[in-house]
């Protein structure tokens, strides 16, 4: 039987077989799609999981050869970085903290007892019509006041705000963060500066002391530490923060009603509050950058501190004379500013004005001054002192503090429209 006879004898069978076979794959087909219809979003999943996988080795990879680079090249290793930095400022407050005391106040207040009296005598009773009356009875010993100050030489000189130790019928107490006590003695307070120098009256011993950075070298941004005896509770409290705003001016008051103007100063957002008063402000060396004095009444986060470079000149006069001996000219002013001369229709928009206080008490020109020898009277503008120019960034006062006594010093200044140059004498002023 030959090929064709059997396919047309068994046509049939071979067609039945052949339908049967194109069946069996399109269920087959039709099986898959229905799979991958169902699993499109696993699949899909899958393969975007693998690809992110392989991106992350890859970066892993490229951060870590980073690393090792860094750490064998002249970059410093990123990693340890963090730990080094605090590593630094631990050490920093561990080897200023011997040297930052507590300074409690400490006054003999009246005892006051409570009595009562009956205006009617016995008429109506003992107790009838009795009334409440308060009496001394003796004084008894408390703390009255407490602040921070830190130690400045081996022999026990402290440096912390006048307005901590103002009261001159008051004892002051040293405590050292170790709980030792020592009595001081104030030997000299500012009338320039919301400062005073104390000394610790058992100056036999090696103290531990803080040294000075130059405070004009600062710059915004600058990472500070503030030490101090927080609240008058807590002692040796550290907050850091950066150094917020430079050569500012502010009031400070001290709660009594007393204020002074404060120029020059440090402004720093590191945490600062009333106990901290006369504590030190350091760098990220350990090295004085300034004296923390005030806060801003209000606020968050807005302290203010005395520039170091002018704690020192204090410092090394308290050293060599006994007290702190600061040049003066000698005349009352008032800032001329912008908006002073719009008012008021002045020739200049900087400057100070020589004018009398409140009272007639308060003259333009201290009698016997270098303002009076040099021939400065009531109502005229200094403009520049040696050449620098007076304004809102440099007051006259710290221009004057800036030299010494016995210089001679350059004014220029209008009169009545016109304009002359003066030469005054500084002389010192008297310490309080």
């Amino acid at each position: 039987m030959n090929i064709k006879t059997f396919l047309i004898q068994n046509k049939k069978i071979i067609l039945i077989q052949v339908f049967t076979a194109i069946f069996v794959v399109a269920l087959s087909f039709l099986a898959m799609f229905s799979y991958l219809q169902n699993n499109a979003q696993k699949v899909l999943s899958f393969i975007a999981k693998n690809y992110e996988n392989k991106i992350q080795d890859e970066q892993n990879r490229d951060i870590s050869t980073e690393i090792k680079e860094s750490a064998t090249g002249d970059l410093p290793n990123v990693l340890n970085s963090f730990v080094t930095d605090e590593s630094r400022m631990i050490n920093l407050v561990k080897k200023a903290d011997p040297a930052v005391v507590s300074i409690v106040v400490s006054k003999d207040v009246p005892i006051i007892e409570k009595y009562y009296t009956n205006p009617f005598g016995d008429l109506w009773g003992d107790n009838l019509f009795s009334l409440p009356q308060y009496r001394q009875n003796g004084t008894e010993r408390k703390q009255v006041g407490a602040g921070s100050g830190f130690i400045v030489s081996k022999d026990g000189l402290v440096v912390t705000n006048r307005h901590v130790v103002s009261d001159e019928s008051a004892s002051y107490t040293l405590y050292t963060n170790e709980g030792k006590t020592y009595d001081v003695t104030v030997v000299a307070r500012d009338s320039y500066l919301d400062l005073a120098i104390l000394k610790i009256k058992d100056g036999s011993g090696d103290f531990p002391y803080l040294s000075f950075a130059d405070s004009d070298a600062l710059q915004l941004g600058q990472t500070v530490v503030a030490i101090g005896n927080a609240l008058g509770e807590f002692r040796n409290s550290v907050s850091v923060g950066v150094v917020s705003g430079l050569s500012r001016s502010i009031t400070a008051g001290d709660g009594q009603g007393n204020s002074e103007v404060l120029e020059m100063v440090i402004q720093t957002d590191a945490a600062i509050n009333h106990g901290n008063s006369g504590g030190p402000l350091l760098d990220s060396r350990g090295l004085v950058i300034g004296v923390n004095v005030a806060v801003a009444e209000g606020s968050e986060n807005i302290g203010f501190a005395l520039p170091g470079n002018a704690i020192k000149s204090a410092l090394e006069s308290v050293k060599k004379t006994g007290q702190i001996i600061r040049p003066y000219l000698g005349v009352r002013y008032m800032q001329i500013t912008k908006e002073l001369k719009e008012k008021n229709n002045m020739p200049v928009d900087y400057g100070v004005i020589v004018s009398k206080g409140k009272t007639d008490s308060e003259p333009a020109i201290i009698t016997g001054s270098p303002a009076e020898k040099a021939g400065i009277k009531e109502n005229d503008i200094i403009l520049t002192i040696d050449g620098e120019r007076i304004d809102e960034k440099r007051s006259l006062s710290s221009i004057i503090q800036s030299k010494k006594v016995g210089d001679k010093i350059e004014l220029k200044i209008m009169r009545k429209g016109s304009f002359i140059t003066v030469y005054a004498t500084l002389e010192k002023s008297n310490p309080k």
